[in-house]
C-alpha cells in the first residue's frame, strides 16, 4: 500500500473529505499542504526516501513548485474547442503496428495481435483499437482511383479483416496521409478525401491515423479539415487522429478538426527521446480534454531500448499526460515485465479519468533536470525522476507516488 500505518491512510482520506468542503482558494492552499505532507512523510522499506522538493543541485529554472501548482487547474482552453463527433471522451487505447513492425505487416499479424489483446486480457482493460499503420496498400490506386490493399500481405482485403477484428469485440484502425504519398510512398489521400473516406467507412474502419508526408508545402490547417468533413459525411463514427508532428502547433487549432493531434516528431525507443517528447507535449496541456487529446506518439514499452524502470516511467508519464495509450510492441510475444506495466489498472485509471485534465510538470530540479514532479489533480499525485540512476516507486495514484533513491 505504501503507507506505514493504516491510520495514516485513513487520515489522508479524511483530509481529502475535508478539502472538498472548502472554498476554492482555501482548497488550493490545503491541497498544496497535503501534497507536501504526502511527498515528504512516507517511507518505503529497503530504500531511502528523497523528498520531492529536495534539490541535489541548484534548480535548473527558477519557477517554484507552488507558483506552478495552480496551472493544472486552468481548464479555460480545454473542452470548449473540441470536435463534437461523440468520440474520444477519454484518450484512445489500443495497439499500433509501426513501432515494432514498421512495413513488415500482414493480415496474419493483425489477426494474431487482435487474438493476443483478447487472450491476455489487455482488451478488457481498454486496449480495444487494432491500428494498421503505413504499408497496407498497394503502390498504386486502381483504374477507378480507389485505394487497394496489398494483395500479397492483405489478400483477404480490409473489409474481411475489419469483420474479424470486430468479431473479437475490437475496433480496426487504418492509416493514410494528408499528402500525395504516405511516408513509405504509398498513395496518399490529399485531394482524394471524398474517395477514401467513404471507402474506409465501407470497409468498417473505426479509426484513421492521418500522416503528414509529401504534403506539397500546403499548410496543415488547409490539408486536414477536408478529411474531417469527408469522414463526417459518411455518417459513420470514425476516430480521426492527426499526425502532423506538431509542426504548426496543432493544439491551437486541431481541436475542431480531429480527436487527437501529434504534438511532436516521432518517438524513438530511448530515454532521451521519450523525455524530450514529454517536455514538448507538456506545454500544450491546457488544450487537451474530452473529445480531443494531445498525442506525443505511440508507446515504446517492451521494444527493448529502455530499462524496466524507464519503461515504467514512460508508461506513467503518458498516462498522466492523458496521452493515447497505443501499445507499440509485439503483444503476441511480450515479456511478463512488459505485460505488468501495460496492464497496471491504477495507471490506466489515471489516463482514463473522465474529467480529462492533463497532468502538468510543476517542478524541475538538478543541472540535468533529473528531478521532476508531475501533478494531475488535487488528489492524484505522481513524482517521477527523469534519470536512470533513480528508481520509480509506485505507491498509489489515489493517494501518493513516492520518489526514492536506491541504497546501493
Amino acid at each position: 500500500m505504501g503507507f506505514k500505518e493504516q491510520e495514516k491512510k485513513s487520515g489522508v482520506r479524511e483530509k481529502m473529505r475535508v478539502g472538498v468542503a472548502m472554498s476554492s482558494m482555501k482548497k488550493k492552499r490545503f491541497v498544496f499542504a497535503l501534497v507536501l505532507s504526502l511527498i515528504i512523510d512516507v517511507g518505503f522499506a529497503g530504500r531511502v526516501v528523497v523528498p520531492l522538493l529536495q534539490s541535489y543541485e541548484k534548480a535548473s529554472y527558477s519557477r517554484g513548485f507552488s507558483r506552478n501548482f495552480g496551472k493544472i487547474f486552468d481548464t479555460s482552453n480545454y473542452g470548449i474547442l473540441q470536435l463534437n463527433n461523440g468520440l474520444a471522451s477519454t484518450p484512445q487505447m489500443g495497439w499500433n503496428s509501426w513501432n515494432f513492425f514498421a512495413c513488415n505487416i500482414s493480415e496474419t499479424i493483425i489477426k494474431e495481435t487482435a487474438d493476443a489483446l483478447v487472450s491476455t486480457g489487455l482488451a478488457e482493460l481498454g486496449y480495444d483499437h487494432v491500428n494498421i499503420d503505413d504499408c497496407w496498400s498497394s503502390p498504386l490506386r486502381d483504374l477507378k482511383g480507389q485505394l487497394v490493399p496489398d494483395t500479397i500481405t492483405f489478400p483477404s482485403g480490409i473489409k474481411a479483416l475489419a469483420d474479424y477484428v470486430h468479431g473479437k469485440g475490437l475496433k480496426l484502425g487504418i492509416y493514410s496521409d494528408a499528402g500525395v504519398f504516405t511516408c513509405q510512398v504509398r498513395p496518399g489521400s490529399l485531394f482524394h478525401e471524398k474517395d477514401d473516406a467513404p471507402l474506409f467507412a465501407s470497409w468498417g474502419v473505426d479509426y484513421l491515423k492521418y500522416d503528414n508526408c509529401f504534403n506539397l508545402g500546403i499548410e496543415p490547417k488547409k490539408r486536414y479539415p477536408p478529411m474531417r468533413d469527408a469522414l463526417n459525411e459518411t455518417g459513420c463514427s470514425i476516430f480521426y487522429s492527426l499526425c502532423e508532428w506538431g509542426v504548426d502547433d496543432p493544439a491551437l487549432w486541431a481541436g475542431k478538426v480531429g480527436n487527437s493531434w501529434r504534438t511532436t516528431g516521432d518517438i524513438n525507443d530511448t530515454w532521451a527521446s521519450m523525455t524530450s517528447i514529454a517536455d514538448i507535449n507538456d506545454k500544450w496541456a491546457s488544450y487537451a480534454g474530452p473529445g480531443g487529446w494531445n498525442d506525443p506518439d505511440m508507446l515504446e514499452v517492451g521494444n527493448g531500448g529502455m530499462s524496466y524502470q524507464e519503461y515504467r516511467a514512460h508508461f506513467s508519464i503518458w498516462a498522466l499526460m492523458k496521452a493515447p495509450l497505443l501499445i507499440g510492441c509485439d503483444v503476441r510475444n511480450m515479456t511478463a515485465e512488459t505485460f505488468e506495466i501495460l496492464s497496471n489498472k491504477e495507471v490506466i485509471a489515471v489516463n482514463q479519468d473522465p474529467l480529462g485534465v492533463q497532468g502538468r510538470k510543476v517542478y524541475v530540479s538538478g543541472t540535468d533536470n533529473c528531478l521532476q514532479v508531475f501533478l494531475i489533480s488535487s488528489y492524484r499525485i505522481l513524482g517521477l525522476c527523469c534519470c536512470p540512476k533513480f528508481g520509480i516507486i509506485f505507491e498509489s495514484f489515489q493517494f501518493k507516488c513516492e520518489f526514492a533513491q536506491n541504497v546501493d
